[in-house]
């Protein structure tokens, strides 16, 4: 959904890279959450545990409760034994995914690829653009295709998390479920069980959607106009249950804070279904959101801080005001705030 006439580079802005932060803050909700007021423009310095504070009884959680797969493979060139690396991005059916391969310009259809000495094959059956794209049919040896992912698999990490982490499950979220995603809803790990449960205790109310985060989320937009921008398709569901919730929450008065933007996107992507009204929705999602979207789904955010020149940080400046959310981030690096899949958060009210 295409808003108010903007351009790439009104989201651009000087990260350092001293500020992206390589590994995660522990215990999870340790870490800083700045509070911003989407009225008044007012700027507090809180710790994320404080969160409970903003929300009351009746307010409705929205988290994404999708697991990342171990989704980085590497793996040989069957004709020359070269090395390729593969990474799982979306799931077409049964055994054939679509995936980003490196290097990717020699593998043609019909190229095959091996993984851990033939306990899983790889044969190229489509390229998907020209950046490394291709659709990949998939056959075992034995046992099941998620079996060979997880004994060959890797955690991919974002390409600006350059240090190794030592437990790849500081890279799930604490209520995570079904493996289906190339990438963490990242603003989800902020959260702690024992921080989950001090919301439900104060009457706040859980709800999970699901959206499948692919690589694209971390791409910065290369067109000058994002409106000419092709908009990456992720899978979301939006249960029943969920929509009751969401109908219920506001019926009564209560507040619907998304947790990130895959939330928010898939919560918006069943508001576009229900025109307006968020309804039980599946399917491929490409909502596209840029200043002047009117939101009809979220009333709060939170989120982290995002790359620069990314439809991520658009939706948020959809949210909350390009220009306020710039000058949060200026204040967020001026206060040594870290950046990032890994950084500290922000709350929108």
């Amino acid at each position: 959904m295409y808003g108010a006439s903007v351009r790439t580079d009104d989201f651009d802005y000087d990260l350092p890279s001293g500020l992206i932060a390589q590994r995660p803050t522990q215990p999870r909700d340790a870490c800083r959450l700045m509070v911003v007021d989407r009225t008044s423009g007012q700027i507090d310095h809180r710790v994320f545990s404080d969160i409970v504070e903003y929300l009351r009884a009746g307010d409705l959680l929205v988290v994404n409760d999708t697991r990342v797969l171990p989704a980085r493979l590497v793996g040989a060139k069957d004709e020359t034994g070269g090395a390729v690396e593969l990474l799982l991005l979306r799931e077409r059916y049964a055994g054939v995914w679509e995936c980003l391969v490196r290097p990717g310009r020699r593998l043609k259809p019909g190229a095959r690829v091996t993984f851990g000495d033939g306990v899983l094959t790889g044969l190229v059956v489509d390229v998907l653009g020209d950046s490394g794209g291709r659709v990949v049919q998939f056959t075992t040896r034995e046992g099941t295709f998620l079996d060979a992912v997880h004994a060959l698999g890797e955690t991919p990490l974002p390409p600006y998390v350059t240090e190794p982490l030592a437990d790849p499950e500081l890279y799930q979220t604490v209520y995570a479920r079904e493996e289906r995603s190339a990438a963490a809803p990242t603003a989800g790990l902020h959260f702690t069980p024992e921080l989950l449960a001090r919301l439900e205790a104060a009457g706040v109310e859980l709800a999970r959607v699901e959206l499948d985060v692919g690589l694209d989320t971390f791409r910065p937009v290369a067109e000058d106009d994002p409106a000419q921008h092709v908009m990456h398709s992720e899978r979301y569901r939006v249960s029943d249950r969920v929509a009751e919730a969401h109908a219920r929450t506001r019926a009564e008065g209560g507040r619907v804070f998304a947790v990130g933007t895959t939330s928010a996107r898939a919560l918006e992507s069943a508001a576009r279904e229900g025109e307006g009204t968020v309804v039980a929705a599946e399917g491929a999602t490409d909502l596209f959101v840029l200043p002047g979207h009117r939101f009809a789904a979220v009333d709060a955010m939170v989120t982290n801080f995002h790359v620069p020149r990314s439809t991520l940080l658009m939706m948020v400046s959809a949210f909350a005001g390009r220009e306020l959310v710039l000058h949060a981030y200026e204040v967020a690096k001026g206060s040594g705030y870290r950046f990032l899949s890994f950084g500290d958060a922000l709350l929108f009210l």
